[in-house]
């Protein structure tokens, strides 16, 4: 999978950055002549590509911003889809628990009910919350 994607498009593909696409655009327009740009005296050009390197992973942090690990699923991505009350953007999913990688048009959410994502997308780093609301499932012995 890789630990860093060259896209433009961040935000759960909702979003386009400006800078990383101008960066892709300089590369692309310098390739028309590479003899005497990219090959020649000017290859720090590349270093335009930076404005469109973003990280693939999910890593989950605390408040304070220590690693806290959190129950995830990551699946392929979806309208949202499931039952009244239920929504899912997922399907197909497999559960990690973070850091976790994510693919191209793979989608993750949180796992439990236990922390709170700060974030409305996960990406990146996330910063989460205890649920004050989270009640754990006793099990009857």
């Amino acid at each position: 999978k890789g630990l860093l994607t060259l896209n433009p498009i961040h935000s759960d593909r909702m979003i386009t950055s400006g800078s990383a696409l101008g960066g892709i655009l300089v590369l692309v327009y310098s390739c028309l002549d590479l003899k005497s740009t990219l090959l020649d005296k000017t290859h720090y050009l590349l270093y335009y590509l930076t404005c469109a390197i973003n990280p693939r992973m999910l890593i989950t942090v605390n408040e304070d911003l220590s690693w806290r690990p959190v129950t995830v699923r990551v699946g392929q991505a979806v309208e949202t889809v499931g039952q009244a009350g239920k929504p899912k953007t997922i399907t197909g999913f497999q559960t990690h628990t973070t850091p976790v990688l994510i693919s191209t048009k793979e989608r993750a959410e949180l796992g439990t009910e236990e922390v709170l994502s700060v974030s409305s997308v996960l990406e990146g780093i996330v910063i989460v919350t205890d649920n004050p609301d989270y009640e754990p499932i006793e099990s009857s012995s």
